[in-house]
């Protein structure tokens, strides 16, 4: 059944056996007798393979192999019309339901499948890696070799393998399109990127001129590596200078524009008068606007208690905003 191909028609360039092609009932009398005559279908063609080499495919009528095929390859030598059965196999058909097709277990595992007490050896072969010097005494050849730097090469005291210039550029590649890199949503929204910040560490050796690792508890990349061009909120330099809630600010700028009829110089009617407004310290220096009320401008403002209840009707308050949040007091 080899790796359970579809079966493939054979015949297109070659002639059609005649003998071969009529021993229908033979070929079916063949597989009946391997597997039972109740599961084995209807004749459904044949196909040449060489010369007096022939197969015959029968529909397999058994539950769980819709699709497969029953094939009876048959010979017959030169002079003789009688074949000869050579094989009986169950080959799946083009609408057959079939495993996937088999793959290395090395090849199966992806990253994150690796668990606790789970090994994954690395290939000899590998050409992530390259030999590395673990010997002392290998280390006298090295300066007469002029066109190695650090940039290119590694002395992987100790490891008998390090990173290769395809390791190192694979790693680059993942890091750099990864959700630390420069194209990810974090990094498009922040203002700052990973170079200026304060919490940045350095990298040595090739990779520093590409990453480094980020040391701020309060960022989402804490402990990883992090492209340069990398930013997010929590950079070390970000400034603050005005704290705006926004919400309050739709509210404060509504009950402004009510009370702005109320601030007009020229007092009307209902209200005639003079406006008396009183500052009121805030713990943090901010000045705020308080209408009390307004009195008539015949009245005696000198011993006039002043405050509410010298007012017949109270005007709606007016505030300024001040520095840093916005707040205000209703009278």
């Amino acid at each position: 059944m080899g790796h359970n191909e579809p079966v493939e028609i054979l015949s297109a360039d070659l002639a059609l056996d005649e003998a071969l092609a009529a021993a229908v009932e033979f070929a079916h009398d063949a597989v009946a007798a391997e597997v039972g005559a109740d599961r084995v279908g209807e004749h459904l063609e044949v196909a040449m393979e060489g010369e007096r080499l022939a197969t015959h495919l029968f529909n397999c009528t058994s539950p769980g192999y819709r699709g497969w095929r029953w094939a009876v390859t048959l010979a017959r030598t030169p002079g003789v019309q009688s074949p000869t059965v050579c094989d009986v196999v169950l080959l799946p058909g083009p609408d057959a339901l079939v495993a996937p097709a088999w793959v290395p277990w090395s090849e199966r595992v992806q990253p994150g499948d690796l668990g606790v007490g789970d090994v994954f050896p690395t290939g000899a072969q590998d050409p992530r890696l390259v030999a590395g010097f673990t010997d002392e005494d290998g280390l006298d050849g090295v300066g007469s070799l002029s066109p190695l730097s650090p940039s290119t090469w590694e002395l992987g005291l100790g490891r008998a393998r390090v990173l290769s210039q395809i390791g190192r550029d694979d790693a680059a590649d993942r890091w750099y399109a990864g959700d630390t890199g420069p194209d990810s949503a974090m990094a498009k929204s922040a203002s700052l990127t990973c170079l200026t910040c304060g919490f940045l560490m350095p990298m040595g050796g090739a990779f520093g001129q590409m990453f480094a690792v980020c040391a701020n508890v309060m960022a989402p990349a804490d402990g990883r590596v992090v492209a340069l061009d990398y930013g997010c909120g929590a950079h070390s330099e970000v400034q603050i200078d005005e704290i705006v809630d926004e919400a309050v600010n739709d509210v404060v700028d509504e009950v402004m524009d009510e009370a702005a009829p109320a601030l007009d110089p020229e007092p009307s009617d209902e209200h005639e008068g003079s406006v008396i407004v009183e500052l009121t310290p805030e713990p943090q220096n901010d000045d705020v606007l308080e209408v009390v009320g307004v009195l008539p401008d015949d009245a005696d403002t000198q011993n006039a208690p002043v405050g509410p209840e010298a007012v017949p009707e109270p005007v709606a308050p007016a505030k300024r905003r001040g520095r840093g949040w916005l707040r205000g007091r209703s009278s």
